[in-house]
């Protein structure tokens, strides 16, 4: 595997070297300032940023700086106050482009080679539907897992389903007392999804017999404790309702192209055998400590809105224990038994208080060190079109499984006003590629800390920055490739032709997909990517009305035009790919 070091490294090499030359050795070594320039390739802005400290004005400064750039493969001249504007070769930018065709990464390396990240997503609950409150974190984790394993990095995916707790024993109850209740797959013939369904009216039937009759309740609490205490046949109808749930999230999982299976699941079950060692532990350190009957870690720095501290519970004064056991249980597993370098919880917003609490309870308790990152990858809300969250006409929240039919219909009516030839089932997978497509790059494209508006209209429109658009961008450089003769094909890059602006510009957005890719697993946000995409398709549309490719004057100019077409269309691919969307070759 060959990484290609990108021009932008190349330039801050050159600005570097000139500052060691010219600067005294506690200056040399500052950050060139290299970025991004209307005016030139890039620009340096280290001569303004350092000529006080050197005891020059910035114009002397920067005139000494560029004395020292040989005008090789990096040229400059000097502009306004001190600036420096630097120009890569056409040589080289053209060197670029066949040096990231040559391998199957673009010329991306792999800096998280050696590291072990865990990514706790998704998490919806045992015997209830997914809704819309799932899709964010669902589709930003899986993001997350397939840019960290680009990158080199072991990433071991977390699934922590809802499964223990009074909710099942209140459901478990309701279900022995209403035996005519027809919820199983045999008994009804529905998948697993119509079983889920069928069980979630049952939890909230149950949920209204719990809060209106006493007796149920002390019934309900007594099934908890047979539930928690290995009874066989409460346990059997618990295990039932485990493996109908986690069918039905596979079928989603499934339709919305994550990579979640069944052996991601670390559901709050598996960490209860663990939950008196771990409150025993927290007790004999001190950091657990007896209020009102209630086990409880305090906080100097976390107080309501009265002034009073606001614990964390950890055993709640019934004995039982909440989920803050469980999410320091899992916390103290994933750092002792999984070896994580990095955990990071993609997790609504509103928790950012209680992962702020559990983390820094397992500092105190010496689990979690400096040696290992724990981070809370928070995202805001989904809302509807008048600014609300996400509601059901009624009310209700949205069921996940609607919401794509919803997306995939669109995205229908959207192909349709298209002139295309696809037919049959190959037009059904473009259909469904482009509706769930937009459904996740609506949610990516939006920086994650805030909210967004849900609209299908707008998510599968065929303008603007939609993954639809990013889908056709990337189908009508692979229809341009499909016509470009072999002899195109196959002729490799004459890197001494001179480059039109629009393929310079094109050359120098392909260029930047490394740092584009590094800067979101640093930041953990795929809007950053999803950006970067639009941009790069944006690049094309106006390389390619400047550029003839196929009609280009001469064989060399078309075989380079041709490579700049496969470039684009791989990277396109591996960035829709890195985000969970499909990238089809036809549309």
């Amino acid at each position: 595997m060959t990484e290609v070091i990108a021009v932008i490294g190349l330039a801050e090499h050159a600005v570097s070297a000139a500052m060691a030359r010219v600067l005294p050795a506690e200056l040399s070594g500052r950050d060139p300032l290299v970025r991004p320039s209307e005016h030139a390739d890039f620009q340096s802005n280290a001569a303004l940023s350092l000529a006080k400290r050197a005891g020059l004005p910035p114009q002397a400064l920067a005139r000494e700086l560029l004395g020292e750039l040989d005008g090789g493969v990096i040229s400059a001249t000097l502009s306004g106050p001190g600036f420096l504007n630097l120009t890569v070769a056409d040589s080289r930018l053209w060197g670029q482009v066949e040096a990231r065709l040559a391998g199957e990464r673009l010329g991306v390396g792999v800096p998280l080679a050696g590291t072990r990240t865990v990514i706790d997503y998704s998490a919806p609950n045992i015997a209830k539907e997914m809704h819309v409150g799932h899709l964010r974190t669902t589709v930003i984790g899986d993001s997350l897992v397939r840019l960290l394993t680009f990158l080199g990095g072991e990433v071991v995916r977390q699934n922590h389903l809802g499964d223990w707790g009074t909710q099942f024993g209140m459901l478990i109850q309701y279900i022995d007392e209403h035996p005519d209740v027809r919820w199983r797959g045999g008994d009804t013939g529905a998948d697993a999804g119509a079983q889920v369904s069928v069980l979630d009216g049952l939890y909230r039937a149950a949920r209204q017999e719990f809060d209106a009759d006493p007796e149920f309740v002390e019934r309900a609490r007594r099934r908890v404790v047979a539930l928690q205490g290995g009874d066989e046949s409460t346990l059997t109808v618990w295990r039932e309702l485990v493996a109908v749930s986690a069918r039905a999230f596979q079928q989603l999982y499934d339709r919305l192209g994550v990579l979640l299976t069944e052996q991601d699941s670390a559901s709050e079950s598996t960490y209860n055998p663990f939950l008196d060692e771990v409150v025993g532990e927290l007790v004999e350190a001190g950091i657990a400590v007896d209020s009102d009957g209630a086990l409880c870690v305090f906080f100097d720095d976390v107080t309501g809105p009265d002034g009073e501290p606001v614990p964390l519970i950890v055993r709640k004064k019934d004995g039982g224990y909440g989920y803050a056991a469980t999410d320091l249980a899992t916390l103290r597993h994933r750092i002792r038994t999984l070896e994580a370098d990095r955990i990071l919880y993609v997790v609504d917003a509103r928790q950012s208080l209680h992962f702020r609490m559990v983390f820094a309870t397992a500092r105190r308790a010496g689990w979690l060190t400096d040696e290992v990152e724990a981070v809370h990858v928070p995202f805001g809300t989904v809302m509807g079109p008048g600014g609300t969250p996400f509601k059901t006409r009624s009310g209700g929240t949205v069921r996940l499984a609607e919401l794509l039919d919803a997306a995939v219909e669109g995205a229908r009516e959207a192909i349709a006003e298209k002139p295309h030839d696809l037919t049959g089932e190959a037009l059904e997978d473009v259909i469904r590629a482009a509706g769930i497509g937009a459904v996740k790059y609506a949610d990516l494209s939006t920086s994650r800390a805030k909210n967004y508006v849900f609209d299908i209209a707008q998510m599968v429109s065929l303008q603007g920055d939609t993954g639809v658009y990013l889908q056709y961008a990337h189908a009508r450089v692979r229809s341009i490739l499909r016509k470009a003769p072999q002899e195109a094909l196959d002729r490799p890059v004459d890197t001494s032709l001179p480059l039109h602006p629009a393929e310079r510009a094109l050359i120098l957005l392909l260029d930047g997909f490394d740092a584009t890719v590094r800067e979101m697993a640093q930041e953990l946000e795929p809007h950053r990517l999803c950006g970067y995409l639009f941009s790069l398709a944006k690049a094309f549309t106006e390389f390619y009305g400047a550029c003839p490719v196929l009609k280009a004057e001469a064989a060399a100019m078309r075989a380079n035009r041709v490579a700049l077409c496969r470039l684009t269309a791989r990277t396109l691919a591996q960035g829709l790919d890195l985000l969970g969307l499909q990238a089809p070759a036809r549309m």
